[in-house]
């Protein structure tokens, strides 16, 4: 057996890698056609059994194993490449409701061979086209996550051990009937999920040889999330650890609702993803209505967006539904799968929801009041049974900003397995409080292990060293690994605590080589506890304990790459017990230089740290002499100033802390939102609204002023997040407070003009984007929105990007807004953008929050979304921007005056990048621009060959000309609203200037044309062609028996927020499509005359003329360009014959087709010109020559290539590596040292 499976990786590769893969559809739905009755399900076998079986599907492979087969082929026929085994139900969990359970082996062995039969016959069939199948494992009818009692949160039905042994015994069933692999489905448990994982992993170790593990997984409505409360990301994050073949979801929804968790599980899962939907979501009855013609079209839709490597149906679909699929997806290239680098990824934790540790994450809190060692007040309420007030401490601790939370229960009295158990099972039901990752604290490591088989997320081990040496390390570390959790490893060996730099990173070293090199950890999953010990303890060689783990965290971080640093803060200060105003001191200045050196996180009562700038100097400045063992007298000074502090408030401090109230109210405001004071804030708010003309001034003026404070005292590392939380607070309530005033001046305004009640200014619809729960600015925002009478809809924070879509529908918005703080939210707006563009909206897009940018905006989301993206520095300019805008008169002149300054921005940002990451040369081919070439609009030219015109009448050009850059060659520039012809008229600057040039223009322009001192000439050709990979193949005919030339392609390379990368051979019909293609040319020019003017005008030293000259030559080169592309797509060519738009929307490229010209972005190789020059015979037919640097002259020239197809469009190559232009040359048959000089400007390696 193990030798026959052994192929069946590379084989899935090797299939996986041609084609997208279809698995089969509904075994239950096929089902319910037989109409079986009670006699059918018992067969042969059961007739004398004791217990109703109707309805025991899976038992049909035994009883009725004819019509199961039948079944099997009729999904084979259709098209299907995986069939799944009948096994959904097939555990001794769900066939107890039969009495079945001795019975779940056989059942998995009779199906697994079932299907082996079927799918061996038709390999035998088309040997080329193997088939495969898949052993069903189902989620069982009990769950580890949820109680079945509402009364009792903490009870469950099922152990994660009793779920092991029955998802062992069907693995081995189905194993032992040959499956090819293991499909663990409709997971709607994370933790059921783990045990099915934890069972099939050991039978790969102890007994079986490895086949592929697929896990789906089911999300249970629109919210995104599973009915365990896991949102697709944190579900990934708490399986992926288990070297699992391909990861994708199934059941519950349609492919429509499915969409959006699909595409966001695509973005994080590196390898391959699948899907298979219901056949649309119920309808009254249960029955499902989607026909198998219209889930074939958004089937489609998933594979052309690069969304899919493997895809079936669930509930409701039939052979008919797969047929329709396989047909949908058959020309579609699979997802393109990518190597994970263990330095470009990060720690990733999730309770219900992700923590994801980026590089703004700054400092992650892990509670530390769940810990019977290290709270007397939590100790008494778990050794009094007093669970309910226990779970609310854990409570408060997520709200006052822990991000981890640690539980431990190591006390004599107490069984601390019971006492886990217990409590995770209470906080699982408790969402705000499981939404956080867990740490499981124990020195007994069985009891961490019985934390981790209570935690659906992927949690934290505290911890493991190699105190009882390596064997008892390398047993811990496997078993952890085995659960999918990182790992705490201490600084502690064979022979006792490290405390010395180099002890601490010597034992770190092994402990990572040992976790890496052996057990094959992630080395993002491991974090470090170098051993924060206790100073000013008196002891001379307690002196540089802190200072010893601050270098070695610097070490750690540098020589150990991907791990993490923590420790346990209060171990600091454990000599300074009883005096927390001095412990919390230490905390916090220990805490400003850890972080600096690398710490990032730690266990620490966060929401009690003294800001570090406002501890008593006297205080900080002997802290900091402790910590760096400055003063050898520090610790006696320490303890003096904590004796002198004892059991009375210090006097200078209470008078310090009275002193604010007496200053200016604005302060006032400002200290209460840096401290998170809420006992003053309403009335200080109230005399600050009663000084201010309106309510909302408060906001804009001392509010925002305090919040900025806060802002840079959080980036300087100075406050922590619960700190910022609680500024957050006292915002909010002030806000709160200024509401009610807000409307009544409102109210107030509408009796001079009622309509104000009646009629908004518009609809703008407000969403932190999901993954950020910060809201304070966007809420802030949606005041002063209001209080400018435009309706807002604000949708709160995490609001998935569906989600956003489908309120902007129902409510009919008119500008969408997002906001976030967190880096990852920038990612999601992107997203969003994307979607936008995708499901067809056209309003406008605003982006803020604090981690946002102009640039950002400009470079990534922009691009992203075809319609207005505007960045909003903050609330003073929302109701600038939505103004202009949703103003008909304004809109146009403001988004061009954004678009030229993102474009700026764009070639800035371009311009400056020295870091670039690049696919290679297949990968990019890979996410080249797919077109249904069989179904795509292809128009024959009305000739094939060349035509000249000698003579083009250059007053049918005028009405063409774009002024705008006439203006740049001057370097006249207005300034919104003036900034474009003709406003530039109006500008206060250059306004006078620009007339008078452009007046001169006119008179020159009309010289030039009424004595014919210019000649504009051009060639125009059109051949057949077809794209071999990036290049264009041109042909004499349409038999293409003879090749006239080639033009080389390149194509983009950059991995970047694209996910297509476009080379200009995309926009030709490939040669092995069959299709017939065409591809034109031109080359023109408007500067014959220019060297006879330019004489004239330098006998009169007219430089003023000469310019003139030579800038309306180009800009009448531009216009005839922009001429006869007209005549292109209306007559000569003829695929756009119904054309009929402004100058102003060509100029804006709206029409169909692009004319994209050599040495440019699209293909920046100039050299390419000299085979259109030879192509079109250009010098010779209209006098254009081409210079020894391949410049045109005339230099009032224009030339490139003419693509008809829909879908082509302008686009940029960018820098490009190696391996392109070892290829480049390879096809023109240059050398790569002439290929280099060439592409010089673009490469992207030195």
């Amino acid at each position: 057996f193990g030798s026959r499976m052994k192929p069946i990786f590379q084989q899935l590769r090797d299939e996986l890698s041609k084609r997208i893969l279809i698995m089969d559809g509904a075994m239950g739905t096929e089902i319910q056609s037989y109409k079986f009755q009670e006699e059918d399900f018992r067969g042969q076998d059961y007739v004398g059994h004791h217990h109703d079986l109707k309805g025991n599907n899976d038992l049909l492979s035994i009883t009725r194993p004819e019509s199961i087969a039948a079944i099997h082929k009729a999904y084979l026929d259709a098209g299907a490449d995986i069939i799944e085994t009948n096994t959904f139900n097939s555990n001794k969990i769900s066939q107890a409701d039969y009495k079945l359970e001795s019975e779940a082996y056989k059942m998995n062995v009779a199906s697994a061979k079932l299907a082996r039969e079927c799918t061996d016959e038709y390999t035998a069939r088309d040997p080329a086209r193997p088939r495969f199948v898949a052993g069903a494992i189902g989620p069982t009818t009990r769950s580890a996550s949820i109680s079945p009692s509402m009364e009792k949160p903490e009870l469950r039905n099922i152990t994660f051990e009793e779920l092991v042994e029955a998802y062992q015994e069907q693995a081995r069933g189905l194993l032992d009937g040959g499956v090819h692999l293991i499909l663990i489905e409709t997971v709607f448990d994370t933790l059921n999920c783990k045990a099915a994982i934890f069972a099939v992993q050991e039978l790969f170790e102890k007994d079986y040889e490895p086949v592929p593990i697929i896990i789906s997984g089911t999300i249970v409505d629109k919210s995104g999330r599973t009915l365990s409360g896991q949102t697709g990301d944190a579900f990934y994050t708490s399986i992926k650890h288990g070297d699992l073949f391909c990861i994708g979801l199934n059941c519950a929804l349609g492919p429509q609702e499915m969409r959006p968790h699909l595409q966001a599980l695509s973005e994080i899962n590196p390898g391959y993803v699948h899907c298979y939907p219901n056949a649309g979501l119920p309808n009254p009855l249960g029955e499902y209505d989607l026909t198998p013609e219209k889930m074939g079209e958004y089937i489609r839709e998933f594979a052309e967006d690069g969304l899919l490597n493997i895809v079936g149906g669930c509930c409701g679909t039939s052979p008919a539904h797969i047929a329709a699929m396989a047909k949908a997806v058959q020309t579609c290239k699979p997802r393109s799968t990518r190597q994970v680098d263990f330095q470009l990824e990060t720690l990733v934790l999730s309770g219900l929801e992700c923590l994801v540790f980026t590089k703004d994450l700054n400092f992650v809190n892990i509670g530390e009041r769940c810990n019977v060692t290290g709270s007397r007040i939590f100790a008494k309420l778990i050794k009094d049974n007093n669970y309910e007030e226990a779970v609310a401490v854990a409570k408060k601790q997520v709200e006052m900003g822990a991000q981890i939370l640690d539980f431990n229960f190591d006390e004599g009295m107490l069984d601390s397995a019971a006492a886990m158990t217990k409590f995770l099972r209470l906080i699982a039901t408790e969402p705000d409080i499981s939404k956080v990752p867990i740490m499981v604290d124990s020195s007994n490591f069985s009891v961490i292990e019985t934390g981790l088989k209570n935690i659906q997320g992927k949690s934290i081990v505290n911890s493991i060293s190699l105190k009882e040496g390596e064997e008892d390390f390398k047993k811990k570390a496997k078993i952890v690994k085995k659960y999918g959790a990182a790992v705490v490893c201490m600084a502690f060996d064979e022979e006792g605590q490290a405390t010395t730099i180099e002890r601490k990173l010597e034992i770190c070293t092994r402990s990572y080589n040992i976790l890496t090199k052996e057990i094959g950890f992630n080395p993002n999953d491991i974090i470090f506890d170098p051993n924060i010990l206790t100073i000013a303890t008196g002891i001379e060689e307690h002196a540089e304990y802190a200072i010893n783990f601050i270098e070695a965290t610097k070490l750690i971080k540098a020589k150990l790459p991907g791990c993490r640093v923590s420790g346990g803060v209060s171990n600091l200060s454990f000599s300074f017990r009883g005096r927390d105003s001095i412990r919390e001191a230490m905390h916090s200045v220990f805490l400003f230089h850890a972080i600096k050196a690398g710490m990032d996180m730690g266990i620490v009562n966060a929401g009690n740290l003294p800001i570090y700038d406002d501890i008593d100097p006297v205080l900080l400045k002997l802290c900091e002499d402790s910590i760096f063992n400055r003063d050898p007298n520090a610790t006696d000074k320490l303890l003096e100033y904590a004796e002198r502090t004892k059991g009375k408030k210090d006097e200078k401090a209470d008078a310090a802390a009275d002193s604010w109230r007496s200053k200016p109210v604005n302060e006032r405001l400002s200290h209460s939102l840096v401290k998170g004071i809420v006992e003053f804030i309403i009335q200080d708010t109230e005399e600050a609204r009663l000084q201010y003309p309106r309510a909302l001034n408060v906001i804009e003026y001392p509010l925002m002023s305090g919040m900025n404070v806060v802002g840079d005292l959080f980036g300087a590392g100075k406050m922590f997040l619960p700190q910022v939380i609680k500024s957050a607070r006292v915002m909010k309530k002030a806000v709160a407070h200024l509401i009610p005033f807000m409307e009544k001046e409102k109210l107030e305004a509408a009796k001079d003009d009622p309509s104000l009640l009646q009629k908004t200014n518009g609809t703008i619809l407000l969403a932190t984007v999901k993954g950020d729960v910060h809201d304070i600015g966007k809420n802030i925002v949606g005041v002063v929105l209001q209080c400018n009478n435009y309706k807002v809809i604000d949708l709160g924070v995490m609001v998935p990007c569906q989600k956003i879509l489908d309120a902007a529908r129902d409510e009919k918005a008119d500008i969408i807004g997002l906001s976030g703080l967190i880096t990852p939210s920038l990612d999601e707006m992107i997203h969003v953008g994307h979607e936008m563009t995708r499901q067809g909206f056209n309003i406008p897009l605003l982006i803020g929050g604090a981690t946002t940018s102009k640039m950002h905006t400009a470079v990534k989301i922009s691009p992203s979304y075809k319609n207005p993206v505007v960045h909003v520095l903050d609330a003073s300019r929302s109701v600038v921007v939505c103004s202009q805008l949703l103003d008909d008169a304004q809109r146009e002149e403001y988004m061009d005056e954004i678009t030229a300054e993102y474009e700026e921005l764009r070639q800035e940002h371009y311009d400056s990048l020295k870091d670039r990451k690049f696919l290679n040369l297949e990968q990019s081919r890979k996410r080249r621009l797919q077109i249904d070439w069989q179904n795509a609009k292809i128009v024959k030219p009305s000739f094939l060959g060349t035509k000249v015109f000698q003579e083009y009448p250059l007053s049918e050009l005028v009405n063409y000309i774009d002024w705008n850059p006439f203006f740049a060659t001057w370097q006249l520039r207005g300034k919104y609203p003036n900034r474009g012809y003709p406003k530039i008229f109006n500008d206060a600057d250059v306004g006078v200037e620009a007339k008078k040039l452009f007046d001169d223009a006119q008179v020159m322009l009309k010289e030039i044309i009424d004595q014919k001192l210019l000649t504009a000439r051009a060639v125009i050709g059109f051949y057949p062609a077809h794209s071999v990979e990036d290049d264009i193949e041109v042909f004499e005919d349409e038999a293409k028996t003879k090749k006239l030339a080639t033009f080389y392609g390149l194509r983009q390379q950059s991995d970047s927020e694209s996910k297509t990368t476009y080379c200009y051979g995309d926009f030709i019909a490939p040669k092995n499509s069959g299709i017939s293609d065409y591809l034109g040319f031109f080359a023109l020019s408007a500067g014959f005359g220019i060297p006879e003017l330019e004489a004239k005008y330098k006998k009169d030293d007219d430089d003023y003329r000469i310019i003139m000259a030579k800038a309306l030559a180009d800009r009448l080169a531009e216009a005839f360009a922009e001429k006869m592309h007209e005549e292109v797509r209306r007559s000569e060519w003829g695929y756009s014959k119904s054309e009929n738009l402004s100058l102003e929307d060509k100029l804006k490229v709206k029409y169909s087709g692009i004319r994209p010209a050599p040495g440019y972005p699209s293909q920046p190789d100039h050299t390419e010109k000299t085979t259109m020059w030879e192509l079109l015979q250009v010098e010779k037919s209209t006098g254009i020559e081409l210079t020894e640097s391949l410049a045109m002259w005339p230099a009032a020239a224009v030339s490139g290539l003419y693509f008809a197809n829909e879908q082509s469009k302008y686009f940029a190559v960018g820098k490009v590596d190696r391996d392109q232009v070892d290829s480049y040359a390879a096809r023109k048959n240059i050398s790569l040292v002439d290929a280099e000089r060439i592409l010089r400007p673009i490469l992207g390696y030195e």
